[in-house]
């Protein structure tokens, strides 16, 4: 485990409160359900509950005191992570870690470096939030281009791929796919990616304005999908996580794939429902809003998730109100732990590793800009997600 890697930066208070007042959807009004008799609130199920109690399956793979948010594995065994610029005082915002945690700025210090020196926001790292490796290996970054949540930066939104299946220690992208009006608005917070290497598509969630972007790979053409629709909305809930009420209202967030079954799972943070549409009909431009509307299905409710994950058959969660990861079976909607432990505060995003470990990141954002602990990413042994706890 390394040694807390990087000082905590004086401007993360505005970063924070920004996060916990917009949360990336912008000016909308937080909403909550009443509750009627009868009614099971999220404290009540809460103070219901044990404690979750320290795990000793659970690894840390490395910490720091800065915020992190993304997770990515490649085939080597090396962990890439992120830290979005939700602050002025962001130096790195992709990294590679060294085997002892150290986090070593990816591609380049120039991609990391140029934003803040006012270099084009087309080949700089503006505002990363996530970063994934499919299934050949290559790496996938993701920049909503939406720093401090105060509005898309122009050119700056985009998805980079580096080929590392084909060359490990590559440091130039091998595709660029910018995105632009009317697949985002302003107000948008491209947030999660996954790759259907059969049909050549990626599909991202926004949830700054709630809407599902499907790409074609071969042309770097980009269509937006299900905007507005309730699948793809923030519920008119309030969250309780830590203890703590998350009131703020954040859109489509967490994205799952299953290539074999070709169904794409996506979920609003601030939101207790998982939902399942498949590729091929994200995939028909011929389809219409109503049509394709009617290919979505709730596949229950699952409980807030800021991350989502196919692994083993199941849908793998990062259940905020429980610090826990969680298991959905996508055919009958039943839950269950994998893990559950009070040091998971925030889950954010979630991968495997190369021998089928799970490893993710604790984001801690309803704890503020000074949390306990320091951000860490965690790693879960494979034969855990085979045996899941009891609900």
């Amino acid at each position: 485990m390394q040694a807390l890697s990087m000082l905590r930066a004086p401007g993360l208070a505005l970063a924070t409160s920004l996060l916990l007042a917009l949360a990336c959807g912008g000016a909308d009004e937080p909403a909550t359900t009443p509750a009627t008799e009868g009614d099971e609130t999220p404290s009540a199920r809460s103070a219901e509950a044990d404690e979750p109690r320290p795990d000793a399956s659970l690894a840390i793979v490395a910490e720091s005191e800065r915020r992190w948010t993304g997770v990515a594995v490649d085939g080597r065994g090396r962990v890439f992570v992120n830290y979005p610029r939700w602050s002025d005082d962001v130096p790195t915002s992709v990294a590679v870690l060294d085997e002892d945690g150290t986090p070593r700025p990816f591609p380049d210090a120039r991609w990391n470096e140029c934003a803040a020196a006012g270099g084009n926001p087309e080949r700089c790292w503006v505002c990363v939030q996530s970063v994934h490796v499919d299934a050949r290996g290559d790496l996938w970054v993701l920049d909503p281009g939406n720093p401090r949540f105060q509005g898309v930066v122009d050119g700056a939104p985009k998805l980079v791929r580096f080929a590392l299946s084909e060359d490990p220690a590559t440091t130039e992208p091998a595709q660029l796919i910018p995105f632009r009006e009317p697949t985002i608005t302003r107000g948008s917070y491209l947030n999660d990616v996954r790759v259907d290497l059969e049909r050549g598509l990626a599909f991202l969630t926004d949830s700054g304005d709630g809407a599902l972007v499907v790409v074609d790979l071969e042309r770097g053409e980009s269509r937006r999908l299900l905007d507005d629709h309730p699948s793809t909305q923030a519920e008119p809930i309030t969250l309780t996580i830590g203890g703590r009420p998350f009131e703020s209202r954040v859109h489509a967030d967490g994205l799952a794939w299953d290539a074999s079954s070709g169904t794409v799972y996506y979920q609003a943070l601030t939101g207790r429902t998982l939902y399942a549409v498949p590729a091929d009909a994200l995939a028909d431009a011929g389809l219409d809003d109503a049509a394709l509307a009617a290919q979505v299905r709730a596949v229950g409710e699952t409980g807030a998730s800021d991350g989502l994950l196919f692994a083993e058959g199941r849908v793998l969660t990062t259940a905020l109100e429980r610090d826990a990861i969680r298991a959905v079976d996508p055919t009958t909607g039943a839950v269950r732990d994998v893990v559950r432990d009070a040091r998971i505060a925030w889950p954010d995003s979630m991968a495997r590793g190369p021998r089928g470990d799970l490893f993710f990141t604790t984001a801690q954002i309803h704890l503020g800009d000074d949390p306990p602990d320091p951000f860490r990413v965690w790693r879960l042994p494979a034969a855990a997600l085979s045996a899941p706890t009891a609900p």
